[in-house]
């Protein structure tokens, strides 16, 4: 459990909210989807019997405060809601029922606690109705399936799939004329008449469901610059899915704005994996994955896969509408929920399962996007995608492997969990699940939130976690080339990963809940084959796998503890060899010492030698030559520089006399001409620079010869 859960947790189950919840009529014509939602830490109810919205804040129940505001609506709907979705602006809800729905514009916050209005107790909210004129007229229309269009920098718009097999797109400014309408029925002419409409019923070739996909970059498209679509994937009764690249600020053009399909399943199946599809929803993941549930319960994981153009299309650079590839499904798994519990009869030990069904209602999860959840009139369950990682690394790879896909899906499996079962007998009556949310904020804690039909809150929290492998470690992943132990091979795989695949559970025992506390005591019989079945189930799926896993941990320490011991004697037998090579590394430095000393003597001693050797030669070397020959040379040298010193003497004791007579008085002074002056100073620079450089000729040969 998370820091600080444990508060809030324990606040929020006796929260008078819930008590003003269970106060009104939960008389209900139709099963509610999901009545609640989370905003910045505020939790919201919806109570359909005052049509009024009751929230307070998850983390002031941490400090204590139980106090809750009311959401009113200006013009509450007339119609019985049974989901609310909050905008991707997060600033409206959107109120849905099956004769119409409506916005509530959200109220603003301030205030210390930042709440709505500044903690007002109840706030007035105003409400626009969506196509209030359109269901009114139209008596025998029901709603299916609406959500918003996801997109946080345009215009709100609300998407509405209705029974008469048509999607209405609808702006907030003007909520009773669509802005697009799209035929979902399959016909060339795409009218709709009631006889067509019910033909269509009858043979499941009606719409139930719908999700937006991300955005991508629009297929087909052959106008300048790149247009960003959303695939819109619309689900069909009789389990076929059919696509639409949508875009509200782009005309309809080539593949955009139409319908296509239905999209090809591989591999094929005789019922094309069944005719009572109810809920589908698209992961966010690369590529895209779909998710399809039918009322009996099957769980469908189909791969979205890219559409291949067609070759002769490709040759002859033509382009036809009609040849435009689509993509297919690949159905990479298929799940088959628990909606009641499995009971064994006692006699033969089977399984019996009553023929239950019912719809189902898909959630995304905000923290993982390889993960979903379920709820329905029996139960909670959680899926968590685990093979998401391994596909993507396949599909990126250029090897081709055909049977790679069908080895990662014998190998890789999906992790469910039955979180929650409200009719664990088949003479228990369902409980719906009315409010169903996951908390996104970190520091309330990764928790899953249930509301039951009685206003009782469930509180779990999520320790199964759907994540990517963690990447390994430098030391874990040694150069090929070299010889690796046999611990290391063993230590390849994770020891962990081991342990969990041990304990990994295909049946869970979920928490139970009666569907009112006016129910009558179920038969013995079946309450023995409930505990028969809970007791099998632990027996299982945790004390056999713990007792498993506990003899491969036992195993492994025996392992572990030999090869410590192992290591402890190789440990000992390096600190000895350590020792004995850090005394001979310390005899042989001193010998090289000696060594180097020794050296030194006898170069000297040679250098000495053939001192002596080339002194006793009776002949000259050319060496000592061409030194004699050049000190005769410098001695010339220096006879020339000596006269050449005495005339400069000269010169500069008759220029100290001109100098001296030029400063007497009684002689005239001499003017020079400019011309005078200029040639003066050249011979003087010229001689002074000779001088100079006389000069040092003399002190280089004096030097030389001192040497």
């Amino acid at each position: 459990m998370a820091d600080g859960c444990g508060s809030w947790w324990a606040e929020l189950l006796h929260h008078p909210l819930l008590n003003q919840l269970r106060k009104g009529d939960r008389r209900y014509d139709e099963p509610a989807k999901n009545l609640t939602f989370c905003l910045d830490g505020d939790i919201f109810f919806w109570d359909g019997a005052e049509s009024v919205f009751y929230t307070t804040n998850l983390k002031n129940l941490n400090s204590g405060i139980n106090s809750y505001q009311t959401l009113l609506c200006i013009n509450p709907p007339l119609f019985e809601v049974n989901e609310v979705l909050l905008s991707p602006t997060q600033h409206h809800v959107l109120l849905i029922g099956t004769k119409g729905m409506m916005v509530l514009e959200l109220p603003q916050r301030w205030g210390k606690r930042s709440e709505f209005e500044g903690g007002k107790a109840t706030i007035n909210c105003l409400t626009v109705p969506i196509a209030e004129r359109f269901f009114t007229s139209s008596t025998s229309l029901t709603l299916r399936d609406a959500a918003w269009y996801p997109s946080e920098t345009e215009e709100p718009h609300v998407a509405v799939l209705t029974s008469d097999n048509s999607m209405r797109f609808y702006d907030l400014k003007q909520p009773q004329t669509p802005v697009k309408v799209f035929c979902l029925t399959q016909s060339e002419e795409g009218n709709i008449v009631p006889a067509t409409r019910s033909y269509s019923a009858s043979l499941g070739e009606i719409a139930v469901a719908f999700d937006f996909g991300p955005l991508i970059s629009a297929p087909g498209h052959r106008s300048k610059g790149e247009v960003r679509v959303h695939p819109l994937y619309i689900l069909y009764e009789n389990g076929e899915t059919f696509l639409i690249y949508f875009n509200l600020t782009h005309k309809s053009t080539g593949l955009i704005g139409r319908l296509l399909g239905p999209l090809p399943m591989h591999p094929a199946a005789e019922d094309n994996y069944g005719y009572d599809a109810c809920a589908i929803i698209c992961l966010p993941c690369a590529p895209n994955i779909l998710v399809i549930a039918t009322q009996s319960g099957m769980l469908y994981h189909c791969v979205v896969l890219e559409g291949e153009e067609e070759e002769d299309q490709t040759a002859s650079g033509s382009w036809d509408l009609r040849c435009e590839p689509i993509p297919s499904l690949y159905v990479f798994e298929c799940v088959e929920l628990e909606l009641t519990l499995k009971l064994a009869t006692g006699d033969d030990d089977e399984q019996l399962q009553s023929d239950f069904s019912c719809p189902i209602t898909l959630h995304k999860d905000p923290l993982c996007p390889t993960r979903y959840h379920c709820t329905h009139i029996a139960g909670v369950h959680s899926i968590g995608l685990t093979w998401v990682n391994k596909l993507e690394q396949f599909l990126s790879s250029d090897e081709e492997d055909k049977n790679g896909l069908q080895e990662l899906a014998a190998e890789q499996k999906c992790i469910v969990e039955h979180i929650l079962c409200t009719k664990p007998l088949p003479c228990s009556w369902p409980a719906p699940i009315k409010g169903f949310w996951i908390i996104s904020d970190l520091s309330l804690g990764a928790t899953m939130i249930c509301i039951t039909d009685l206003y009782e809150c469930i509180i779990r929290q999520l320790l199964t976690t759907t994540r990517p492998v963690s990447p390994p470690l430098l030391c874990s992943n040694p150069d090929t080339g070299c010889m690796a132990s046999p611990l290391r091979n063993f230590a390849s795989n994770s020891f962990e990963q081991h342990i969990r695949n041990i304990l990994h559970r295909t049946t869970t025992n979920p928490l139970l809940l009666r569907a009112s506390d006016t129910d009558g005591a179920p038969p013995p019989q079946e309450c023995l084959q409930l505990l028969s079945r809970a007791t099998q189930v632990f027996r299982e799926e945790y004390i056999l796998k713990q007792a498993l896993a506990r003899e491969e941990i036992t195993r492994r320490v025996k392992l572990l503890g030999s090869q410590k011991k192992k290591q402890q004697q190789d440990l000992k037998q390096c600190i000895e060899e350590k020792k004995y090579l850090r005394e001979m590394a310390e005899v042989l430095a001193d010998k090289y010492e000696e060594a180097v000393e020794s050296q030194e003597d006898i170069m000297n001693r040679v250098k000495r030698v053939l001192r002596n050797f080339n002194s006793q030669l009776p002949v000259l070397s050319d060496s000592e030559r061409d030194m004699k020959k050049e000190l005769n040379g410098i001695h010339d040298q220096l006879k020339d520089l000596g006269s050449s010193i005495k005339q400069v003497h000269i010169k500069t004791e008759y220029q100290q006399k001109e100098i001296q007579q030029g400063e007497s008085p009684r002689k005239k002074s001499i003017t020079l001409s400019a011309s005078q002056k200029k040639c003066i100073y050249s011979v003087l620079k010229e001689q002074s620079e000779r001088i100079a450089e006389m000069v040092k000729k003399i002190n280089d040969i004096r030097t030389h010869v001192n040497f």
